[in-house]
């Protein structure tokens, strides 16, 4: 007899409970279905998704996969967020960044920015922004007591310092929020010079000494894990990265004087927030986990709360159809508010093509203020705290960062790391697994590898200062297909017309429209325009079609049952037409001998090296 709870909200009290058996053998029935092997594997595993750093995520997580709930918000180890009523008086704090040279312009722009609805600046000073000597421009008529600052100027941060110090006293600001932002071992890691990093950060303690006497809202340095990110490392990479300089500094400012609770409130950590949510929750949720951890073995357990500034990827940016950044950024940085993130940076959305317009920044800007006065993220302390799959996912990803943490201590603490390869490679390693995914398009990128606009004029912004080089590498998703588009561009620059595929579809739309589809989509990733006039051929009308087309190389594309009848046929009348390269869209399966006999050189399918494939057709259309 079932027993319906008087609770007023029965539901489906009245239904038997579902156990994970029945759901697992109504899935392994879909499996078979589908041609599946499921005698030796369970569903769940054929299932899963692998992630970064070998993490999987399951198509189903229950109450058995649940982590043991770690504190609350505000006490050790800061899992849910770390202060108690985490965003929940006034969401989180709205940082914009500025680096355009001209302190006159940069003004304009930090007083809009102030006026309509940001909190905090992000400065870059020196070569690659704000010149030193223009800072007090820079910020003429703001309230530095009300406004935050936080200065990025690489290893020229003690002038910066002593240049901002000597505006605050001039302005007679005692108690300014914001950030000096020394980070020696992350200007190294952008740069690779590693010689005077132990002299940078004993001039970072200095700074950290004065803030803490004389100016106690003031911190004075970062622990800035873009870098990391920036070179292609995965979400525990960065993390353990970050952990690792934050130990560094952690002991050079108690070497400098300062006790273990003094030095932790005088550090920031800097993680990049991507457009995959919920690994960018676990991960700010995880980096406060773990660095309690160090903070606890440091004998200030109480103390370890990390104050996390979080920055929409700039990896993710891309440069064509830059319109869809708008959507990557403001997925991003709900993630960062939802994952506790102190401070959020929304980069604008033309952040990788130069110095923003006005138009970018207000869309930057108001994406947080629409997450946070209309959506009201920010009332809620730790929302996704309590989801089976995300704490599963944050208790894992912690654990891989502190492997990764202890390998790079190991090694002798970050520095000797990068010094030594070590960081460098085990990141090289990492993209070059993901870059191997964003090729296959096994992880889309929208405007760029899918659904590309070939007509879509580019957008032209002001160049913005070149940033540090020489250490570690700075890399995109886009990055390979760009170079595809940048080949497209010059040759229609060179002929007046992009290079051509003749899309060669064999009877009528209901069999041929997925592929056609599929085709046109690839080929302009790279580029290289699809012709497909008229919507039909056979092997009678294919050559002339394709002559008349102005393309050198043609694709085939029909349903399977069509390809067996007319494929070879039709693929023989576009050789003798001239196409110096036929491909034929779908896997051939027995048939394939059949089709490389009568012409075709190449079979285009889903999952195949779409970068590869791309670049060798413009070389076989001759584009430079």
């Amino acid at each position: 007899m079932t027993v319906i709870p008087d609770d007023g909200f029965p539901l489906a009290a009245e239904f038997p409970d579902a156990s994970q058996e029945q759901w697992r053998r109504l899935v392994a029935g879909v499996l078979r279905k589908t041609g599946k092997d499921v005698s030796d594997t369970a569903p769940e595993e054929m299932l899963s998704t692998v992630v970064e750093d070998g993490l999987r995520t399951r198509p189903l997580y229950t109450a058995d996969d649940s982590t043991t709930p770690e504190g609350f918000p505000g006490f050790a180890p800061f899992l849910r967020g770390g202060t108690p009523e985490g965003g929940a008086v006034s969401g989180w704090d709205v940082r914009q960044r500025h680096e355009r040279p001209d302190p006159r312009r940069t003004n304009e722009a930090v007083l809009a920015d102030l006026e309509h609805g940001v909190t905090s600046l992000w400065l870059s000073v020196g070569p690659s922004g704000i010149p030193l000597s223009g800072l007090a421009a820079a910020l003429e008529g703001v309230y530095l007591d009300l406004a935050p600052v936080v200065l990025d100027a690489g290893d020229g941060f003690e002038a910066a310092a002593e240049e901002f110090l000597r505006l605050l006293d001039e302005r007679g600001v005692e108690s300014p929020g914001g950030n000096l932002g020394a980070d020696p071992l992350g200007h190294a890691a952008r740069t690779g010079s590693y010689e005077k990093v132990a002299e940078r950060t004993a001039a970072a303690a200095r700074l950290a000494l004065l803030c803490h006497d004389a100016r106690p809202k003031l911190r004075a340095l970062t622990a800035d894990a873009l870098p990391y990110h920036e070179a292609g490392a995965s979400a525990a990479q960065e993390v353990g990265c970050s952990l690792a300089t934050g130990v560094a500094l952690l002991r050079a400012l108690t070497d400098a004087g300062l006790s273990v609770e003094a030095a932790l409130g005088q550090l920031e950590f800097r993680y990049a927030a991507t457009a995959d949510q919920f690994l960018t929750i676990a991960k700010l949720r995880a980096a406060r986990r773990v660095w309690a951890r160090v903070a606890e073995a440091c004998g200030a357990r109480d103390a370890g709360a990390q104050r996390q500034h979080a920055v929409t990827s700039p990896v993710m940016m891309t440069r064509r159809d830059p319109w869809v950044n708008m959507l990557r950024t403001t997925v991003a940085s709900l993630a960062a508010g939802v994952g506790g993130a102190d401070s959020v940076t929304v980069l604008p959305f033309d952040h990788a093509i130069g110095l923003p317009d006005d138009f970018a920044r207000r869309i930057a800007r108001n994406t947080s203020t629409i997450l946070l006065e209309e959506s009201h993220v920010g009332r809620v302390i730790d929302p996704a705290g309590g989801s089976w799959y995300v704490e599963r996912l944050t208790d894992e990803l912690a654990h891989s960062a502190w492997e990764w943490f202890q390998e790079i201590e190991g090694a002798g603490g970050q520095l000797a790391a990068l010094r030594s390869g070590l960081v460098s490679e085990r990141i090289g390693t990492a993209w070059t697994e993901r870059r191997a995914k964003i090729a296959k398009r096994r992880e889309p990128i929208t405007g760029v590898s899918e659904f590309p606009l070939l007509s879509q004029p580019p957008v032209e912004r002001d160049p913005a200062p070149a940033p540090p080089s020489g250490g570690l590498p700075r890399v995109r998703r886009d990055e390979a297909f760009e170079a595809l588009r940048t080949r497209s561009d010059a040759h229609l620059d060179a002929t007046g017309s992009r290079p051509r595929i003749f899309i060669a579809a064999i009877g009528p739309a209901s069999a041929h429209t997925a592929r056609t589809t599929f085709t046109a989509n690839l080929f302009q990733a790279g580029g290289i325009e699809p012709v497909h006039d008229p919507v039909s051929v056979d092997a009678a009308s294919a050559g002339e079609a394709f002559r008349a087309s102005g393309a050198t190389v043609a694709c085939v594309c029909s349903s399977d049952a069509l390809y067996a009848e007319q494929a070879a046929p039709v693929a023989k009348a576009l050789k003798e037409a001239g196409a110096v390269r036929v491909y034929l869209a779908g896997r051939p399966g027995e048939l394939r001998e059949t089709y490389v006999r009568a012409g075709v050189d190449e079979f285009v399918a889903v999952g195949g090296d779409a970068v590869a494939v791309l670049s060798s057709a413009l070389d076989r259309i001759g584009v430079a």
